[in-house]
């Protein structure tokens, strides 16, 4: 899993790889009291609370003190503006009772105080805390004494302005000395970076030697008093994608699964608190992998999510798209048109892949399909030539047995690779057609040769019947072992007048391979394994090698209802929307693939991002695919095939987005589907 630290204000790349940093089990000199870290060792992060509004940032623990420790701490552009804010009233700390997100933004933590003069075992002094990404907390205390209540109020504060990466791996290096300024405190580091604390009201004493702020409160009986924090730096930064520029609309979902709004609310948030700003500006708006660990440039994971994305409407995917434009190799070589990315750990049996090659393959894949959503002219005119290019360098990486290796000509041909190169292929023809550009089929007879050699050189037979290998390597071998990456075969992606590209298998391969990732070996109850429980190397916490990843889940389920399998799909759908419930539908990116038990929960990962753009778009794809909608916007029409078995019930969609007009839909608990709202002189199609 490749790390990136939060985008830099002048730049929007990555400040850093802490995977790349030397590990050490020697803890920094003079680190931040209580969050020095075994360098090179990564914190936990599953029980964070994280505040996202990208490029700003808060970390909180459930208790809502600001101790220092590991990541905690607000942020802005991947520097940590400040690491304790530890709150003592009366003398002691609150005694924590609740801490959870209100929104992507934003996380209330509720604590109470007990004080000797307490007229019994009921705390009579209550404390709120408002904590928002954009460096704000509001900390509210209440008195519901009968008689009035004196006492102190003193907020530590303190910070190393370290940066993410450093941080990540135990550099974050000593707590810098303070001074005060104005009704606050001032830090200042030795690159030239600083940090400002502002309170108001402002505090009766504020001594720099102990980086205190101390107010005198007084409460009358049934009062409340309110201190804002606020912190910042003179560094400019980029609007977040939350602004007026937001390219996500006000879309909502209900039905008669009281679990559909939620995770369509939350989906939708974490997704827009996801956005930064590329150097294009308000049409570069793109979503970041994921938080703490991927908020570098948009790659693979981007493209995946503005996919799935698409029934919000096509800006997202525009601005991503063109992002990735940018970085695209031009110059002379065996790269020309490839999409540059990391290496990406691939579990136990294969050598890492190159994110760089899904995304390649990708590109021409969400442009084909962005058109068929509404994607406007003018920006299918820019990016069409970059989709060209995509499927130039997929002609010239094949390696001599027709498959696509990854990396590089000699590499293993993953399943999934192969999967995704047909996609390009067939979608990429329907592009260049419906564009007037030559090569369209020439490309659908390279993907017609590719089903043929995929059939007769990547199925490992079995007593059952057999399933499509994990890999094949140049000289033959097969990897037969069960993997999610096999699920990646259903995924055909949508042509026009609604109908879905073939696939790299016939009927009775597909019925197989449904069987195959409805067994227990891959479906955990929660989701698909990314390897077979009985495989060896097989680890619940692997990122490809057992964990269950959500992104892979909602490909299969997509996949599963295309090819008319809908009770399997049924099934991995009700046991991933349990998972989210059990993870207050804020989806990670991925949880341990351990086997479901009776009244058991999903078990974090420990450094799963969350939010994750993948699984925050997954949450979309999944409660929109259940109505089947299928666009061909060029062609003004709109096909409805909802999933009849209508496995949560009846839904209802609005605020989503097909020819750059609101739409919205209705599918019956019976699987009935009736538009509701659509651009004027769309026609339903068959």
């Amino acid at each position: 899993m490749a790390l990136t630290a939060l985008p830099s204000h002048t730049s929007g790349t990555s400040s850093g790889d802490p995977s790349r940093a030397a590990p050490s089990r020697a803890a920094p000199p003079g680190a931040v009291r209580g969050g020095a870290l075994p360098r090179g060792e990564l914190p936990g992060v599953h029980r964070a609370l994280f505040c996202v509004a990208l490029p700003r940032l808060a970390v909180s623990a459930e208790h809502g003190q600001l101790t220092g420790q590991g990541l905690e701490g607000f942020y802005q552009s991947g520097r940590r503006l400040l690491a304790r804010c530890l709150l003592r009233i009366a003398g002691r700390e609150p005694l924590p009772l609740q801490g959870r997100m209100v929104a992507a933004d934003r996380a209330r933590f509720s604590a109470v105080v007990r004080t000797p003069a307490d007229a019994g075992p009921d705390p009579e002094i209550s404390v709120e805390r408002l904590r928002d990404a954009d460096g704000t907390e509001r900390i509210t205390l209440h008195n519901s004494a009968r008689g009035v209540r004196r006492f102190p109020v003193e907020i530590t504060l303190g910070t190393d302005l370290a940066r993410l990466a450093a941080i990540a791996v135990g550099r974050a290096g000593p707590e810098l000395p303070a001074s005060v300024h104005a009704a606050g405190l001032r830090w200042a580091a030795a690159d030239g970076g600083h940090a400002v604390v502002s309170a108001d009201p402002a505090p009766r004493d504020a001594m720099a030697s102990a980086g205190l702020l101390r107010w005198d409160m007084e409460l009358a009986p049934g009062a409340s008093r309110t201190i804002e924090l606020r912190i910042r730096t003179d560094r400019p930064v980029r609007p977040t994608g939350r602004t007026a520029s937001n390219p996500l609309p006000e879309a909502s979902a209900e039905g008669d699964d009281p679990r559909v709004r939620p995770l369509f609310a939350a989906s939708l948030d974490d997704l827009g608190a996801l956005l930064l700003r590329g150097p294009g500006g308000s049409t570069d708006v793109h979503p970041a992998a994921g938080v703490p660990w991927r908020c570098g440039p948009p790659a693979a994971e981007a493209l995946w999510a503005v996919r799935m994305a698409l029934p919000l409407g096509t800006r997202l995917a525009a601005g991503t798209m063109r992002t990735l434009a940018r970085t695209q190799f031009r110059g002379p070589g065996r790269d020309f048109g490839r999409i540059p990315g990391p290496l990406r750990d691939a579990g136990p049996h294969l050598p890492p892949s190159c994110t760089g090659v899904e995304a390649t393959l990708a590109f021409p894949v969400v442009l084909a399909e962005a058109r068929r959503w509404g994607l406007p002219e003018g920006d299918l005119a820019e990016l069409l030539p970059t989709a060209e290019r995509c499927l130039h360098w997929l002609r010239t990486a094949l390696g001599a047995d027709g498959l696509l290796g990854e990396p590089g000509p000699s590499g293993p041909r993953r399943v999934e690779t192969q999967a995704h190169a047909h996609r390009a292929a067939l979608l990429g023809a329907d592009l260049l057609e419906s564009c007037g550009r030559p090569g369209a089929d020439g490309w659908r007879e390279w993907a017609g040769a590719l089903r043929l050699r995929f059939r007769r050189t990547f199925w490992a037979d079995g007593s059952t019947g057999g399933r499509p290998a994990a890999a094949r390597w140049p000289d033959g071998r097969l990897l037969p072992q069960p993997s999610a990456g096999a699920a990646h075969l259903l995924d055909t992606g949508l042509l026009g007048g609604g109908k879905r590209a073939p696939g790299l298998l016939d009927a009775p391969e597909t019925e197989r391979l449904a069987g195959m990732v409805r067994g227990a070996d891959l479906d955990s109850g929660w989701g698909l394994r990314g390897l077979g429980s009985k495989e060896p190397g097989h680890n619940p916490f692997g990122h490809r090698a057992g964990a269950v990843r959500v992104h892979e889940t909602a490909v299969a389920i997509d996949g599963l209802i295309a090819a008319g399998y809908e009770e399997e799909a049924g099934s991995l759908l009700r046991g991933l929307l349990d998972a989210a419930e059990a993870f207050g539908h804020r989806l990670p990116e991925m949880y341990a693939g351990e086997r479901r038990t009776a009244g058991g929960a999903p078990v974090p990962h420990p450094a799963a991002c969350r939010p994750a753009a993948v699984a925050a778009a997954a949450g979309i794809h999944l409660l929109t695919g259940l109505a089947g909608i299928r666009p061909d916007a060029p062609a003004r029409t709109v096909a409805l095939r909802p999933v009849r078995s209508a496995p949560l019930g009846a839904l209802q969609l609005t605020g989503l987005r097909v020819a750059e007009a609101p739409f919205s839909v209705r599918v019956s608990g019976l699987g009935l589907g009736m538009v509701e709202e659509a651009a004027s002189g769309l026609q339903l199609g068959v």
